[in-house]
C-alpha cells in the first residue's frame, strides 16, 4: 500500500470514529437534557403537592379557628367558660398558627399576602374574645363587637382560598357567599344584645 492510500485509509477511519464520537456526544447531550427535564417536572410536581397539602391544612385550620371563636362567644353568652372550652379554643389557635408558620416558608407572594391578612384578623378577633373572657375589654369592645369581628373573618378566608386555588391552577373561585350573610343574621352578634347575662357575669352592651 503506497503512502497516499494509507493516508486515505487513516483519514477514512478517523472520520468514521469522529462521526461515531459526535453522534455519541449528541446522544449523551440529548439524554442529559431529557433527564434534567424529567427531574424538573418531578420537582415541580412535588412542589405543587407540598403547596397543595399546606394550603389545604391552613385553609381548614383557619376555618376551624374562626368557628371555635364563634363557639367561644356562644359559651360566654350562655354560661361560665370551663377549662375544656379554653382548651378547645387554644387547640384551634395552635393548629392555625402551625399551618401559618409552614405557609410562610413555601407560599408565593399573592397567597402569602392573603394568608397574612387572615392570620392578622384571626389574631385580633382572638384577642378581643379573650379580653371579653377575662373581663378586661378595651374601650368600645363588647361581645357584640367581638361577634361582628368574628363574622368578618369569612370573606377573608374565602379570598385566601381563592388565592390558593389560583396558585395551584384550579379553575373557578370559592363563592364568598356560602350562606355567610344568612349565617350572620342568625349568628352570635344578632342575639347577643338581648342576652341578660354572659358567662363572665358581665351584661353585654349593644
Amino acid at each position: 500500500m503506497d503512502m497516499g492510500a494509507a493516508l486515505i485509509a487513516i483519514v477514512g477511519v478517523a472520520g468514521t470514529l469522529g462521526g461515531v464520537l459526535l453522534t455519541q456526544r449528541g446522544a449523551d447531550r440529548t439524554k442529559q437534557r431529557e433527564l434534567e427535564l424529567s427531574r424538573a417536572i418531578q420537582e415541580a410536581r412535588e412542589d405543587r403537592e407540598l403547596r397543595r397539602r399546606s394550603y389545604t391544612d391552613l385553609h381548614r385550620d383557619a376555618r376551624q379557628f374562626a368557628t371555635a371563636l364563634s363557639r367561644h362567644l356562644y359559651v360566654m353568652r350562655d354560661r361560665a367558660v370551663a377549662d375544656e372550652d379554653v382548651r378547645t379554643l387554644e387547640e384551634a389557635k395552635d393548629a392555625q398558627r402551625n399551618g401559618w408558620s409552614e405557609a410562610i416558608m413555601i407560599a408565593p407572594g399573592a397567597v402569602l399576602a392573603a394568608a397574612s391578612e387572615v392570620n392578622g384578623a384571626l389574631t385580633r378577633v382572638y384577642g378581643q374574645v379573650k379580653r371579653q373572657e377575662q373581663g378586661n375589654p378595651r374601650q368600645g369592645e363588647t361581645l357584640q363587637t367581638a361577634a361582628e369581628a368574628q363574622q368578618s373573618l369569612w370573606p377573608l378566608i374565602h379570598a385566601m382560598g381563592d388565592a390558593m386555588r389560583h396558585d395551584l391552577g384550579v379553575p373557578g373561585e370559592i363563592r364568598t357567599t356560602l350562606h355567610v350573610a344568612q349565617a350572620g343574621h342568625v349568628g352570635v352578634q344578632d342575639d347577643m344584645p338581648g342576652v341578660a347575662e354572659t358567662g363572665t357575669g358581665r351584661r353585654p352592651q349593644a
